[in-house]
């Protein structure tokens, strides 16, 4: 794949170069990208991309019309963020991740093409972890001759990185209120920056919306020519992802793969449904006490946990285990949260941007000043301990709050070097 050049990079060495890109932080601007994708003889040309955009659900809806059009007999390839254990969960072809020796030729052969990037340009800018990332997923792709393409969006969509596709099908799950300093301080703002991702005669596919949300995507269609699906909020199909709020995602993804397809199979649609699973999306891990891991990690998801909690937990007393990041919206989190909470651990996490343990602490108590007991521990695994030991066998344990938390408590993940990104 390298020709004669130096040896292929193995996975280690790009896990190390991604993390030494997070020293040069986030950056929005998509003129970086376009130039990274020409200098990889732009590849994202020759994708059938289906692009997810959204604030909630995005990664169990790219999962879901992954499986939705394999079962129709495509390839499909999918990109997501972020990721659990390993870089390599967020390029999957065939329902597999990528394996660690084409992870790191992908990073290498993008890392070469930002190389000459940077060296060529005058503004001394360099390329992000993400768009090295999304450069090489893209090439890898493109490289493997994928039918479908569907790619995950990271931060917003009329700058990310993701937006180089040129998607024939857009799937919006939501919008609701998120990384405002970036996107902007209300829905209709933000609902724009993710609907910039439509492209004039391009399917729009959306799940329920909110009326700002709703009239912004009116604005849209009317002005770009775009066929709009409304995707209905739930579905008949019997889905192995656990959480009431999986049924609009795999409305929507269904919408999404018939969109793409132009027409689905009823059987095929049932199989990958009976089939898909999302890891850290209500993930069950132990029995007695029964164990679960989600990564709701704003008011918006903490409400949809909130709602499934019932068919999960039953009538149980649920001891939470919470760590939740400095620039998420922690108050209207754990209003949500410790309603569903007999009691409480709070923890961190290996990312730099966990809040401290007592601060959530302090926080909770202003939240809901007549007090859902609660105990701090810092470390992860054994605040998770201390929950199963305190819920009883007869009891429930929900770690929530951060997907970096989910990372650090999920089973078979080897030990990680945390991204902060």
């Amino acid at each position: 794949m390298t020709g004669g050049g130096p040896a292929p990079w193995t996975y280690e060495q790009a896990e190390d170069h991604l993390l030494s890109l997070e020293l040069f932080g986030m950056r929005f601007g998509l003129e970086r990208m376009r130039r990274l994708m020409t200098a990889l003889g732009s590849p994202q040309r020759t994708l059938p991309a289906i692009h997810v955009v959204g604030t909630n659900g995005k990664s169990s809806t790219t999962r879901m019309t992954a499986a939705i059009l394999r079962a129709h007999g495509l390839r499909a390839g999918a990109y997501l963020s972020p990721h659990l254990g390993s870089f390599c969960e967020r390029i999957r072809v065939d329902d597999a991740d990528l394996d660690p020796a084409s992870f790191g030729a992908a990073v290498q052969r993008a890392a070469r093409a930002a190389a000459v990037l940077e060296r060529s340009g005058a503004d001394g800018e360099r390329v992000t972890q993400f768009e090295l990332l999304t450069a090489a997923a893209l090439w890898e792709l493109a490289r493997r001759h994928v039918d479908a393409a569907v790619v995950e969006a990271g931060l917003g969509a009329r700058y990310d990185a993701t937006a180089v596709v040129d998607a024939r099908v857009v799937a919006l799950t939501n919008v609701g209120l998120e990384h405002t300093r970036w996107l902007g301080p209300t829905v209709t703002h933000i609902a724009r920056e993710k609907l910039a991702a439509v492209r004039p005669g391009a399917v729009l596919v959306t799940g329920p919306l909110g009326p700002e949300a709703r009239a912004v995507a009116e604005e849209v269609v009317a002005e770009r020519g775009v066929h709009w699906v409304r995707a209905p909020a739930g579905t008949a199909t019997r889905l192995a992802a656990r959480g009431a709020f999986q049924a609009a995602n795999f409305a929507l993804a269904r919408a999404a793969a018939e969109a793409f397809l132009g027409a689905v199979d009823e059987h095929a649609v049932d199989s990958a449904g009976a089939a898909v699973l999302i890891p850290g999306r209500c993930e069950v891990i132990a029995q007695s006490p029964l164990t679960i891991l989600d990564g709701a990690h704003n008011p918006d998801g903490a409400r949809a946990l909130a709602a499934s909690l019932p068919d999960l937990a039953g009538d149980r007393p649920v001891v939470g285990v919470l760590s939740i990041l400095e620039d998420k919206d922690a108050a209207g989190m754990l209003a949500l949260l410790l309603a569903c909470c007999a009691s409480v651990i709070f923890t961190s996490n290996r990312n730099p941007r966990a809040l401290p343990p007592a601060t959530l602490q302090s926080l909770a108590r202003q939240v809901a000043p007549s007090g859902t007991p609660s105990v701090l521990e810092p470390d992860p695994r054994r605040a998770l301990a201390l929950a199963r030991e305190t819920a009883g066998p007869r009891g429930v344990v929900l770690a929530t709050g951060s997907i970096h938390l989910v990372a650090d408590l999920a089973p078979n993940v080897p030990s990680r070097r945390a991204s902060s990104l």
